[in-house]
């Protein structure tokens, strides 16, 4: 590998024999090094939400369908499927050498149960609401509708390899959701034996295209090519470790000292030096359909009232977020969808900078001047980026509200479960879309869904997501979408969008390939192979 000037950012020797310390002498190294960010709050597909868990999902597990190295979904466990013509049913045909790696065949009972497993109320899988596009899915899953017979909801086995679905309404994005860990096959048997131990090196079964060999916390996850895989002529590594390091300067300092091969997480690439790194080979940027937002509690007071949210959200200065910090040509946010989403206009009507009504806001809501508003604080996961952006906030509120927010750092899988809990006031998040529609940002907002995490309800909202969903002119659909963001993020404001993202990965494309941009950021490790 080159070596890079970087002015100071490569840390002292300690970091680069920390992982040569834990791998141990006879420990060889893998055809593929790469640095995945946080530690995976779980391996579980039904139960999984972070970008960095899901990442190995693609790589141990494999649904009815796959996505390719473009994003693009490719036949996966079904070697083909039938669709009604009014696009509401689904008949997959899955191919009989599609295996578990136990050498068990995969079935669609298999499937059946698992999707069953998402959707069951007690499980609180916060993916759950991508299987509402089943018929009876949603009432499946909600406690308050008294559906217990999963017989009612659209997914059928009448055979071991034939599986029959049924949706709600039209799903154009179905086969893109097919490709989510949500949608992925469990082990039936694998889990009913061990519960939760399930996961354990020493108990996993997996159907994709690697297999789980060892799982160190802090230190790394080895990826075994899996000999039963069905296309396993087609993955070309054999070994694939996966570091859970989440932050950007050691990150780098791995890289740059050719023990990593590839950094797949952009929040991994040091802020202060992503101006010099753009003029390396070795970065990769491409535009893609995520975004960093704020989430308002919306149970905890002050922060229960949207004038005080939107307050804070008219005072940030957008620009200065990603032309001083984050640097890499992200494009600040008024909207929360992207911009160009399966062809989607914003309505143009959101919060932009103006920091003298936000001020007549929360005077309004009790507050003149910031006099009597509660110290806060900025709940965010552990990284350099992340730290730097909240103390860029800390400041704008200071200076235009008068108010004053602390920063409340935390371990990763600590943050997502103070998140979920609304254990906070306002917290740092971001979304990438599991597939090219509207759909995927705007539903996840609803009364109930597991990835609001705001304490936010609004049934005016809930209508019009419902009313999407059903649908079927694409103009009248995309307007309908128009009216729910406008909600959303100026009316009722319980989030605030910074900036779009551009994923960036590094990796010297002379040693690795497989890899392509692609609008979902999506790149599976099947995909990728070494060239030398």
């Amino acid at each position: 590998m080159a070596h890079w000037r970087f002015a100071g950012a490569l840390l002292a020797g300690t970091a680069l024999t920390l992982l040569t310390a834990g791998c141990g002498k006879q420990d060889p190294r893998a055809d593929l090094v790469f640095i995945n960010g946080a530690e995976p709050e779980t391996l579980d597909p039904a139960l999984m939400s972070g970008q960095s868990d899901m990442r190995l999902a693609y790589a141990l597990f494999e649904g009815l369908v796959a996505f390719d190295a473009d994003g693009q979904p490719r036949p996966g466990v079904a070697q083909s499927w039938d669709v009604s013509p009014d696009g509401t049913q689904y008949t997959f045909h899955l191919r009989p050498d599609a295996l578990w790696s136990d050498g068990a065949r995969v079935t669609a009972p298999d499937f059946v149960g698992s999707w069953r497993r998402v959707l069951t109320p007690a499980n609180a899988a916060q993916y759950a609401g991508q299987l509402y596009c089943l018929k009876n899915g949603q009432r499946f899953n909600d406690p308050a509708a008294h559906l217990t017979d999963f017989n009612e909801v659209g997914v059928h086995a009448p055979d071991d390899a034939t599986l029959r679905v049924e949706l709600e309404h039209a799903t154009p994005y179905f086969l893109d959701l097919c490709c989510l860990p949500a949608f992925a096959p469990v082990p039936p048997g694998v889990v009913a034996r061990w519960g939760d131990a399930w996961t354990r090196p020493e108990h996993i079964v997996t159907d994709g295209p690697f297999t789980l060999e060892t799982w160190r916390l802090n230190e790394r996850i080895r990826l075994r090519r899996n000999p039963r895989y069905w296309d396993r002529a087609a993955v070309r590594l054999e070994t694939v470790d996966a570091l859970p390091i989440n932050q950007a300067n050691v990150a780098l300092n791995f890289f740059a000292g050719g023990l990593a091969d590839l950094i797949m997480d952009k929040g991994l690439v040091p802020p202060h030096l992503v101006g010099e790194l753009r003029r390396q080979a070795y970065f990769h940027s491409a535009p893609f359909l995520g975004d960093l937002f704020l989430r308002f509690n919306c149970t905890r007071p002050p922060f229960n009232d949207p004038r005080v949210r939107q307050a804070l959200s008219l005072v940030i200065d957008k620009r200065l977020i990603t032309e001083k910090i984050t640097k890499a040509g992200e494009v600040p946010a008024d909207g929360f969808v992207p911009p160009g989403t399966a062809g989607y206009r914003p309505p143009g009507t959101f919060l932009g900078y103006d920091p003298d009504r936000a001020r007549a806001l929360l005077a309004a809501a009790g507050y003149p001047g910031g006099k009597g508003f509660p110290p806060f604080a900025f709940l965010y996961n552990e990284g350099e980026q992340n730290k730097y952006i909240g103390i860029e906030l800390k400041s704008m509120f200071e200076r235009e509200l008068g108010i004053v927010m602390g920063l409340r750092p935390l371990e990763n899988k600590v943050y997502l479960n103070s998140m979920g809990r609304l254990d906070y006031d306002v917290a740092r998040s971001s979304w990438v879309g599991d597939y090219d529609d509207p759909n995927t940002f705007l539903e996840m907002w609803v009364t109930g869904s597991g990835n609001n995490r705001t304490g936010w309800t609004d049934p005016g909202y809930d209508a019009l997501i419902a009313q999407a969903a059903a649908e079927t002119d694409r103009a009248r659909r995309l307007e309908i979408f128009q009216r729910a963001e406008t909600i959303l993020v100026r009316d009722q404001t319980p989030i605030c969008p910074l900036y779009y993202y551009v994923g960036i990965q590094l990796y010297d494309d002379h040693k690795l390939g497989g890899l392509r941009p692609n609008l979902l950021d999506v790149h599976p490790v099947r995909d990728m192979e070494r060239k030398r």
